[in-house]
Formats: C-alpha cells, sequence, structure tokens
C-alpha cells in the first residue's frame, strides 16, 4: 500500500484557487499525455516478450558466473537502482550482476578487465541509437576481452544485444554476427523503458519479473494522484521553489533516487524551465546540507519516501531502530516545514516488490504531466546531445 500527503507540510504554499483551476484540467492533461507517440510504456506487456527474457536469464545464471551489463542513462539506472533497493548490503552470493558503461575512466575499466578475467561472464549491451559513446568505449573493450578469452562461435553466446528493433550500428553487428537480441520499442524512451528487456531481463537473474509486471501496472490506479503531485510541484515552482530534493531514510534508496534525479531532469527541464532535482540520504546528510535546508536560501522543496514497517529488527536502549529512523523522518518534516520549506510526503507499507514498481509507474506518470504543465515535451531531450557534438568535434581535431 502507498499514501501520499501533498497537503498537510504544504498547503500554506499552495493557493487553493490556482490548485482547484489547474486539478480541474485533469481529465484534459490524460488525454494529451496519451496523445504523444512515446507512450508505449503506458500499454501492456506482452506476455510471449516476458517469457523470452526468463528463458534468457535462465540460460546465463545455468551458464555463467557474471553477467555485464552495459549501458548509461535511461538504459541502466531503472534496473541499477531496482536491484539496489532489494539485494543484500553485504552480498556474497556466487552469480553476481555487474553495471559499467557510465564512465570513461581508464583506472575502472582497467580494474574492470582485471575483475572479468578471471570470470566466467557473458555481456548485456544496452543503447537504443547503438551509437553511444560511454556504452560503445566500454562495450569494445569488455568485447576485446572476451576475443582473448573465447572463440569467435563462443561469444555468440555470451553477447546479448537489447538496442533498436530496425537500426543502428548495434543491430547490424547484432545481425551480421547472429548475437542475441532484444529490443526497445520504438515507442518507448530511455528513461521510461523500465518495463522493456532493458531492464526486465537484468531484473530476471534475481526476481520475479512476473511481480514486477503486476505491481508496476497497479500503478496506474495512481494516475489522478500522479497529476495532482505535478499540479502541487508546479505551484510550487510558481513560489520560486526550483529545486526538489528526494529525501529517503534507507542507504538502499540511494540509487533509487538517481532513477528520479534523470527521470524529472530530463523530462521537464527544458526551454528554460523544470524544477532541478537533488536527493540526500538521510539521516547522514542532515549532518551536512540540513543547515542549508534549514535555514538557507527558500529554492527548494521535499519530497520524502518513508517505509512504514520493516522486515528487520533490531533495538536500540528498548526502541525499534526502524521506528526512531521515522521518528527522525517525521520530526525533518516539521522542522524543515517550520523553517519555510513545503514538504510532500509518500509512504510504502512495505519497501517489497510490488509497491516500488507502482511507484515507478506513479512517477513516470508524474514527470510527464509535470513536462506537459510547463509546456515541453516529456519525450525528448535535445540537451543532451549538446555535449556530445562538442565531443565529437574535439575529437576529430
Amino acid at each position: 500500500m502507498i499514501k501520499f500527503d501533498f497537503k498537510t507540510y504544504a498547503k500554506s504554499f499552495i493557493n487553493e484557487e490556482e490548485f482547484n483551476s489547474l486539478y480541474s484540467r485533469k481529465n484534459e492533461m490524460i488525454e494529451k499525455l496519451k496523445s504523444y507517440e512515446m507512450t508505449g510504456w503506458m500499454k501492456p506487456i506482452s506476455p510471449e516478450l516476458v517469457s523470452d527474457i526468463k528463458r534468457c536469464a535462465k540460460n546465463i545464471k545455468d551458464n555463467y558466473d557474471c553477467l555485464v551489463v552495459i549501458g548509461i542513462g535511461g538504459s541502466f539506472l531503472g534496473s541499477y537502482s531496482f536491484s539496489k533497493l532489494f539485494q543484500k548490503y553485504f552480498d556474497d552470493r556466487s552469480f553476481s550482476v555487474i553495471y559499467a558503461g557510465t564512465t570513461l575512466s581508464s583506472k575502472y575499466l582497467e580494474e574492470l578487465q582485471h575483475h572479468l578475467d578471471k570470470k566466467n561472464f557473458c555481456i548485456n549491451v544496452i543503447s537504443k541509437s547503438g551509437s553511444t559513446m560511454e556504452t560503445t568505449v566500454t562495450y569494445q573493450i569488455l568485447k576485446d576481452l572476451l576475443r582473448r578469452k573465447y572463440s569467435e562461435e563462443e561469444l555468440k553466446n555470451r553477447i546479448i544485444i537489447t538496442t533498436d528493433k530496425a537500426t543502428g550500428p548495434l543491430h547490424e553487428e547484432a545481425m551480421v554476427h547472429n548475437y542475441q537480441t532484444f529490443d526497445i520499442p520504438e515507442n518507448i524512451g530511455g528513461r521510461y523503458s523500465f518495463l522493456t528487456a532493458a531492464h526486465l531481463l537484468p531484473l530476471a537473474l534475481n526476481y520475479n519479473i512476473d511481480d514486477i509486471v503486476e505491481g508496476y501496472y497497479e500503478g496506474e490506479r495512481l494516475i489522478d494522484i500522479a497529476y495532482e503531485y505535478a499540479v502541487t510541484r508546479r505551484l510550487l515552482f510558481n513560489q520560486r521553489k526550483v529545486v526538489e530534493n528526494f529525501c529517503v531514510y534507507e542507504e538502499s534508496m540511494s540509487a533509487f533516487t538517481e532513477w528520479l534525479k534523470q527521470l524529472f531532469g530530463e523530462t521537464e527541464g527544458k526551454d528554460g524551465v523544470g524544477i532541478l532535482p537533488m536527493s540526500t540520504i538521510h539521516t547522514r546528510d542532515l549532518h551536512s546540507l540540513g543547515q542549508f535546508v534549514q535555514e538557507g536560501n527558500k529554492i527548494l522543496f521535499e519530497t520524502f519516501i518513508k517505509v512504514t514497517n520493516s522486515d528487520s529488527f533490531i533495538e536500540y536502549n528498548k526502541q525499534e531502530l526502524h521506528r526512531i529512523n521515522n521518528i527522525v523522518l517525521d520530526s525533518v518534516v516539521k522542522a524543515h516545514y517550520s523553517g519555510g520549506v513545503p514538504c510532500l510526503e509518500i509512504e510504502m507499507t512495505e519497501l517489497d516488490i510490488e509497491n516500488v514498481s507502482s511507484l515507478i509507474y506513479f512517477f513516470m506518470l508524474s514527470a510527464a504531466f509535470s513536462a506537459i504543465l510547463f509546456n515541453v515535451d516529456p519525450f525528448n531531450q535535445p540537451g543532451v546531445e549538446v555535449y556530445k557534438k562538442e565531443v565529437k568535434q574535439a575529437l576529430e581535431k
């Protein structure tokens, strides 16, 4: 179960008449969202695809001891953040999933090669365009390592490509070498691709993806509250609250906030508008950024994600530690609100697969609605291409 409270600690910052006026346009905005071509993430996933993903995952786990997922941005953050939520902090499982392709650090890639040289590994390279620079570099380096260890025939079993179904260099390579492929649908962009093979294949190695799919589509029922969240954010922006701080109280949720930052940053940050997403992990960051939030420049509002119950039981001074953690959360909300910071609250009864999958759908809806309320296209990201052109020109000199 998920509860939402966008009023208690924000209502004094929201003009009720303005809220009602904007919220009354909900049905109009829902229809506008559905009119975009890039809304394949709102449509049912094929049961045949789910079965294919399960078969592939079983084959990987039966034959290898490590999968390297190569991708960046929307091609990796969904599955990476989801897996971090549920894996043990100190995990000694025999099969591992390593995420690469997010850095051009020579030190990291050199050490990764040394680590994989001792592993029986395979690769899942993910890029819709097939030409993302960081992904291409990492893939080439690790493919060279595979070629030093195995024959070309063996590479057919060790390389899985997830890309556009018809075009791009990765698609062409897969056709030439007969590598196994999965498609990223044409009507789904990277940051909205959670329920595609790009994320479900890596997740299928350790989780029941049927539960993920079921929880995800349960999020459809949250469309009204997703629009309310978008309206609230838009009106807070009008009050010069131009930064949203996502606050979590479990270290395992840190990567999830990274997914949120990409989702909202790329979706609405265009044409000189949008809300800058940031995140804090408490209680750690209460001892660093907490001072600024409480008494600094009032440019931000906060969205707290709370987990009511925990399956881990530890006591301190005869009190359950998880309860103490949530007492701190509630106290921080009240303190920051008293300091002039609007606070929005999302509460999950349990940190489980169904709730998180529903919450992912909720945030995707909210981000799309937010962009529409800013009068920008939710599904493009032209600004991302600017640095790529600069890099290309510099490398060609």
